[in-house]
């Protein structure tokens, strides 16, 4: 027998074959319907949908928050350290490269020389002093006492102390007029007060270093630089070297410098060959430490710790939309065997749950980055900062709350679609 021709088998598919056709379009599940349909379920139950979501929330917002507060702090990190440590040089006399000893290497007029250079503002030699055996310092009329071990007194030149940028208690700091006469002044930290019992300059109080008398003429109540400034007695450079001699190898001396911002490195380069041209290997120019290495390490920290609490509550979150997913799963088995019955694959079933779970991560996600951002801006403007959010975060930060909803729901939506329509309809 002949096998039958094209045109019977064509004919044949048409009689025996119209059920597959129109089971194919009666299944038919087009992705507006899709979305119709999850976000239908998500409103069905807004309570649960609430709760479901707040784990993604509180995960998102985490996320968000840390990773702007971690790049909020690192740019005031920043900011503080331009301020103040980029803008502080030390130079340090380490005397003749062979190690012989040739006194105090800095120059008579050191302060001038350096402050001649261009970015910088204020300069100063100082060093601690280191008093006779039993010596101590005294206040009068006060009367009080403080012993050899703990006193500090440091000579400085007039520019360590603007260098410094100190805010006065009362009275004034000396100058160079008390430095180039030698004029036995002094001006006393208010730790270092507090001690002495000095607290106001109106009984014109002096100390006695040893048995040498200064008149305090100014109490400095903080530093900006220098904190061992505050327990200490301060007096000019030429007196120090007249009554206890020149610093020596027990107490070096050093070069405070400031400069403008931006010129500390260039200062730190030009500042030996400025004190003394022939012979630069005496000096020592210390140059602020690199601002990128401290951020990066203060990034770093908060990341690792804060992200950690990020993905704790992402995972509740996600624990969370796969709970509730399933539950429903277990409520709507009637609605699944109608579904099957009426022509619904299996894949529709699972597109369907899986597209609740990403409906609810979603939502969670958004809200999540907007409450994020809000607490960025909110802590920054509290602190008088710059709110610092880095626009991938803000776009990455939805999709991770998708990507959740979704991994959330595969189980749930493929246990879906293995019900049976037939026993779904019994139960």
């Amino acid at each position: 027998m002949r096998p039958p021709g094209r045109g019977a088998r064509r004919a044949g598919r048409r009689r025996g074959g119209h059920r597959r056709t129109d089971r194919a379009d009666v299944s038919r599940f087009a992705l507006r319907d899709l979305l119709s349909e999850a976000v239908a379920g998500v409103l069905q139950r807004p309570a649960r949908s609430v709760l479901t979501a707040l784990g993604t929330v509180l995960g998102i917002g985490s996320f968000v928050a840390v990773l702007g507060l971690t790049a909020t702090t690192s740019s005031q990190i920043d900011g503080r350290f331009n301020a103040l440590t980029a803008t502080e040089v030390t130079v340090e006399d380490i005397g003749a490269a062979d190690g012989s000893a040739i006194g105090v290497s800095f120059p008579d007029d050191a302060a001038d020389r350096i402050e001649r250079l261009n970015g910088v503002s204020d300069a100063g030699v100082y060093w601690p002093v280191s008093l006779p055996d039993g010596a101590g310092v005294r206040a009068s009329p006060v009367g009080a006492t403080v012993g050899e071990e703990e006193t500090q007194v440091a000579a400085a030149g007039p520019g360590v102390l603007r260098a410094a940028q100190p805010t006065l208690v009362a009275g004034r700091l000396f100058d160079e007029y008390h430095e180039k006469e030698a004029v036995p002044v002094a001006v006393v930290g208010s730790g270092m007060a507090a001690r002495l019992g000095i607290t106001t300059l109106e009984s014109r109080p002096v100390v006695f270093i040893g048995d040498r008398p200064f008149t305090v003429i100014g109490i400095i109540g903080d530093v900006r630089r220098k904190t061992d400034l505050l327990l200490s007695v301060v007096v000019p450079g030429s007196v120090a070297a007249r009554e206890w001699g020149e610093p020596g190898a027990e107490s070096p001396a050093r070069m405070l410098i400031s400069t403008e911002l931006g010129a500390a490195t260039q200062i730190a380069d030009q500042a030996p060959l400025a004190l003394d041209p022939a012979h630069p290997e005496r000096f020592k120019a210390v140059p602020p430490p690199d601002p990128k290495a401290l951020r990066d390490t203060v990034g770093s920290d908060l990341n690792q710790l804060f992200l950690l609490l990020a993905v704790v509550c992402l995972v509740i979150g996600a624990v969370g939309i796969a709970n509730t997913t399933l539950v429903a799963v277990l409520e709507r088995t009637g609605e699944i065997g109608l579904r099957r019955t009426l022509g619904a694959r299996a894949g529709h079933i699972t597109s369907q749950f899986l597209a609740e779970s990403a409906a609810l991560g979603t939502v969670g996600g958004l809200v999540g980055t907007a409450l994020g951002a809000l607490t960025v801006v909110a802590v920054a403007v509290a602190r008088e900062w710059t709110p610092v959010v880095h626009p991938t975060t803000l776009l990455a930060a939805p999709l991770i709350g998708l990507v959740t909803g979704l991994l959330a729901g595969a189980y749930p939506a493929w246990r879906a679609s293995r019900i049976e329509p037939a026993e779904a309809l019994r139960r």
